[in-house]
């Protein structure tokens, strides 16, 4: 694995993310969600994509592609072995969604390329990175009541939002993908959480692609 040739990969893409508003329909009709994850030891990358109707939140189409795992962890180089199974599960979709919201980073890492960017210049759709955890930057304690927020800032440049959207809860990092400025990427994931740690896209991805209860439920209300 040529790491000196993705890490100059990863700075060429991250040249080319566009951190400023650029959707094509406002409001979006349709938001979608992304998880990835890994099954049989790593050999298979599961991804899946939901479709989300805009303002009601419901559920309007999912997606799952399993794929052969095409190269090894290797750390900060994640989006190169995730983004083949979002492809695959993209290329399924019927309805292609207006905004995408994807679990995992955007330019909040190292090299301004985490996988929100990496796969929303791909697609080329405005994208979000909704992340559990920090991979790099600094910030400020968050207040524990919901909707505080604190910048994060890596090397004097704010990445993205530190954000508390659930009392209890650990905050979440928000961060532009491409294609949407970090203050609406702030206001979308606002705007699509709904009482849950998680905003709906990425809540909804995550338990189709787990096959968590609430999507059993939802799928017993066809």
């Amino acid at each position: 694995m040529d790491i000196a040739a993705l890490r100059a990969e990863q700075l060429q893409r991250a040249a080319d993310v566009v951190r400023e508003d650029d959707f094509d329909v406002l409001p979006p009709r349709f938001i979608g969600g992304a998880d990835v994850g890994f099954e049989q030891e790593g050999t298979i990358t599961r991804a899946a994509l939901v479709i989300l109707e805009y303002p009601s939140l419901k559920l309007v189409e999912h997606r799952i592609a399993r794929i052969e795992t095409t190269m090894p962890y290797i750390p900060g180089f994640l989006s190169f072995r995730e983004y083949p199974a979002l492809m695959a599960a993209w290329q399924m979709l019927e309805q292609k969604p207006d905004l995408l919201f994807v679990d995992g980073h955007g330019i909040s890492h190292p090299r301004r390329l985490g996988v929100a960017s990496h796969f929303g210049l791909l697609v080329d759709v405005p994208t979000i990175g909704v992340a559990k955890r920090r991979l790099c930057g600094r910030y400020q304690d968050v207040d524990p009541q919901p909707g505080s927020r604190q910048p994060l800032i890596d090397k004097g440049e704010q990445i993205g939002w530190v954000w508390r959207s659930k009392q209890r809860c650990n905050p979440l990092f928000i961060a532009t993908g491409h294609r949407v400025s970090l203050d609406s990427a702030l206001h979308w994931v606002e705007n699509c959480t709904r009482g849950y740690r998680l905003p709906e896209p990425t809540r909804w991805a995550d338990a189709v692609a787990s096959n968590r209860t609430a999507f059993q439920r939802w799928q017993n209300t066809l």
